[in-house]
């Protein structure tokens, strides 16, 4: 099982983003437009994400501490096809608890990932087969 804890931490790589939506008022939405119009952001979104990364600044000590009470990885976890082979092997289920991008690889099959995979807890994005997502689904957290 690879990490890269410090690539996902600071920023995303290209491709590697989520969308999300945000509703607000309308208040609250012309405000933003004119700090976009005034030249402060380039766009409502470069106001919405540099606002996100001040609150996780701001809140990163009790981020810090939630990780590590309940042992999560932090960043990207990717899980190869040797990874839960390996997991069967020994007889170890595993309990993917991630806190950024979890990836299982595309060429396992379903019945490899249930035999491996006891629990998945991404808080963030999942990423894998739609059959391996199906497989999976009662064990997604």
């Amino acid at each position: 099982m690879t990490q890269d804890n410090t690539a996902l931490e600071t920023r995303q790589r290209a491709g590697e983003t989520e969308k999300m939506t945000v509703n607000v008022g309308v208040v609250d939405l012309g405000q933003v437009d004119l700090l976009v119009q005034e030249g402060f952001y380039s766009n409502r979104s470069d106001l919405i994400r540099t606002a996100l990364r001040n609150q996780l600044a701001l809140h990163a000590d009790v981020v810090k501490q939630t990780v590590a009470r309940r042992t999560l990885t932090v960043g990207l976890q990717h899980f190869s096809r040797a990874d839960l082979e390996q997991a069967v092997a020994s007889g170890h289920r595993l309990q993917v608890q991630v806190v950024g991008l979890a990836r299982i690889a595309d060429d396992v099959t379903p019945d490899l990932a249930l035999a491996a995979i006891e629990s998945v807890t991404v808080l963030g994005a999942f990423q894998a087969s739609p059959a391996v997502r199906r497989a999976l689904s009662g064990r997604i957290h």
